[in-house]
């Protein structure tokens, strides 16, 4: 999968790792064959995409914020 409106180059293709759950925010983890990149996104959202370990995703990279899609 490849979300064709982001440059490639700011794409990572990973697993969930780790996800630390806060009321408002989680820090997600995401495995990828770079290295560990770690996503702070909504709570809400986590719960809305469904994230679990292991869950397949691609971490999406803008200057320093880091988004999470599905796949």
């Amino acid at each position: 999968m490849s979300i064709q409106a982001i440059n490639v180059r700011n794409q990572f293709r990973g697993k969930v790792k780790e996800i630390v759950r806060g009321d408002v925010v989680s820090e997600v983890d995401v495995e990828t064959p770079s290295g560990i990149v770690t996503s702070v996104i909504t709570t809400r959202s986590v719960d809305e995409l469904g994230l679990k370990i292991g869950s397949e995703v691609v971490a999406l990279v803008k200057s320093t914020e880091v988004s999470i899609a599905t796949l």
